[in-house]
């Protein structure tokens, strides 16, 4: 097979020649692979069979200027006005909000969102997913804008305590926000389905270490029917597109939730706080998985036997049958040794053969 065969396979829950494989590296370990390979693509050099494509940044719709009052000087400000401020630790970053102190629906509507569906934004989309396509490796396209898809644009517009104070107490505010996100992202996902890209990836964090950050009821009312509107959009662009859903943590209560809006692979699958052999044996029968092996405990801090073990035990209970791309769970941060890495990328070639025929 070829690597966007497999990847393709697996993603459709059939058993491919072997398991496809991914992760991404922060930038301090980007620096450490480039120190001890001498080679400048982490997915080239280890063979990982998906890449992403991105179309070109947006430009703001509006004058942002009144909105960034209060932010402190050197801040960076995106497209959406959102501020970030250099943190105090490696790559992070602090959020800072721009629709933090509307105090009305018609604060929120005048409010400048790009146009992240523009023309402009697409030269040479199209040629770099052929380009892929004919070196034999998958595309994913990301329908993220500041990370997410409709959750994350909102409460980094507004802030978090914000946005879900407003689900309780002042709905229209939240309705007005969370609408107008909705629309961006739903204009957005079904530009991107519009090209030949194999895999459109959402992305919404729900979860927290024990379970939903709200009751499931209120995610049904507020997130779901949201979420759906952005898939049909893609899907009316072009139909059975794979749609891949990303939530850091514990999110089982609403899995059903997700196959019925019509995601096809759910990320990341942390085994911290999940049991992931059950998911597969559950949901296996409508849903691929994408990840599984543990950023918060094996990848930084076990031994390099131990994550050979963890890679071949998720091999074994969730790639039985087919339906896996393995992946760490998240960004590989700075703690992950070097030699950890390693013997992920040398695991999955070790043990992600299947018997064809």
């Amino acid at each position: 097979m070829t690597p966007r065969e497999r990847v393709l396979t697996a993603l459709s829950r059939r058993v491919p020649d072997c398991v496809p494989k991914t992760m991404s590296l922060c930038p301090s370990q980007l620096e450490r692979f480039r120190q001890e390979t001498s080679a400048e693509d982490p997915a080239s050099y280890f063979g990982f069979e998906v890449r992403d494509v991105h179309p070109l940044p947006a430009r703001p719709s509006g004058d942002l200027t009144p909105y960034r009052r209060g932010y402190p000087e050197g801040a960076r400000v995106d497209e959406w006005g959102v501020g970030w401020a250099k943190g105090s630790e490696y790559h992070f970053e602090r959020i800072l909000h721009p629709l933090a102190g509307a105090r009305s629906v018609q604060e929120i509507a005048r409010y400048p969102l790009p146009d992240l569906a523009a023309e402009e934004r697409f030269a040479g989309f199209a040629a770099a997913v052929t380009s892929l396509h004919e070196q034999g490796l998958a595309v994913v396209a990301h329908c993220t804008p500041l990370g997410g898809t409709v959750f994350w644009p909102a409460y980094k517009l507004r802030g978090m305590e914000a946005l879900m104070m407003d689900m309780m107490t002042t709905p229209e505010l939240a309705e007005a926000l969370l609408d107008r996100v909705t629309e961006v992202s739903s204009r957005l996902a079904a530009r991107l389905a519009s090209f030949d890209i194999d895999v459109l990836w959402l992305a919404d964090d729900f979860g927290t270490q024990r379970a939903l950050m709200m009751r499931p009821a209120l995610w049904r009312s507020w997130f779901k029917p949201r979420l759906q509107q952005v898939i049909d959009a893609a899907r009316s662009a072009r139909a059975g597109l794979l749609v891949a859903f990303h939530s850091d943590g514990k999110i089982d209560e609403i899995i059903p939730d997700l196959i019925d809006i019509g995601v096809d692979v759910l990320n990341p699958l942390q085994p911290e706080v999940t049991n992931i052999a059950a998911i597969k044996r559950e949901y296996g029968g409508h849903l691929a998985f994408w990840g599984g092996v543990g950023t918060q405990t094996t990848l930084p801090f076990g031994s390099p036997t131990d994550v050979r073990q963890a890679v071949r035990e998720l091999i074994l209970a969730v790639g039985a049958g087919g339906g896996l791309l393995v992946a760490p769970t998240h960004l590989v941060e700075p703690e992950v040794p070097w030699e950890n890495i390693l013997a992920l990328v040398q695991a999955v070639e070790d043990y992600g053969w299947y018997e064809l025929g």
